[in-house]
């Protein structure tokens, strides 16, 4: 039997069709039986609830495609079971792309890694779909609520995991976590004390106009 035929075997037809031009299906093959899971394991599940980041794939319904960065303290991109994540929308620029991708298209990718203590991704493909934060806050009681101003959820990302597998840690550098900022009294700073612009409507704390693509606009050397 073609490999291409096994219905169980991951993947798209492009996929398979370069591994095929590129004599890869063996390789693709190993990795699909070995590390390819359709839920999250023990070891994933822990590893999901300690993230503080993760990059976020979408497309709309024609395909065009966004990428983009969600970050939180411990814990908020919550494992509901083996088969079904959760992450908050915070406030941002107001454009909501990657919402309104989900809403034309539920098909997203999600990748954590781990920078600075074991050097390893996890890949989280599925389906996701829009729930309302009461909604979400009714489906469990004891979901923290964040004490940051400006850090309140929109809306949360629920996701059906449809493939879970490993990111190896060949290229993936090691980075240092910077030292908290501590008070007079010894205690760390927190995000509460401004360590973090989280929620601002500031220009400047947010990053103003970093890259000069407003002042390029507006006709203005940003140099």
């Amino acid at each position: 039997m073609h490999h291409d035929e096994r219905a169980d075997r991951p993947g798209s037809h492009g996929e398979h069709q370069v591994q095929r031009e590129l004599g890869t299906v063996a390789r693709a093959d190993r990795f699909y039986d070995d590390q390819v899971l359709r839920r999250l394991n023990a070891r994933m599940q822990e590893f999901v609830a300690r993230q503080e980041m993760f990059f976020l794939a979408t497309s709309d319904g024609h395909g065009e495609c966004d990428s983009t960065f969600r970050a939180g303290p411990p814990g908020f991109l919550r494992v509901l079971d083996d088969a079904t994540l959760a992450y908050p929308e915070y406030r941002g620029n107001g454009v909501m792309a990657s919402l309104g991708n989900i809403r034309e298209n539920p098909h997203i990718g999600i990748l954590m890694i781990d920078f600075s203590q074991d050097r390893i991704g996890l890949h989280v493909n599925g389906r996701a779909r829009l729930v309302t934060d009461d909604t979400m806050h009714r489906r469990i009681p004891d979901l923290p609520v964040d004490p940051v101003p400006g850090r309140r959820p929109h809306v949360w990302v629920e996701v059906e995991v449809e493939e879970a597998y490993i990111h190896c840690s060949k290229h993936i550098p090691r980075l240092v976590r910077a030292p908290l900022r501590q008070h007079t009294d010894g205690t760390d700073r927190s995000a509460a004390d401004g360590e973090q612009a989280w929620g601002t409507d500031d220009p400047k704390r947010k990053g103003g106009d970093y890259f000069g693509a407003a002042a390029r606009k507006r006709g203005i050397d940003s140099r």
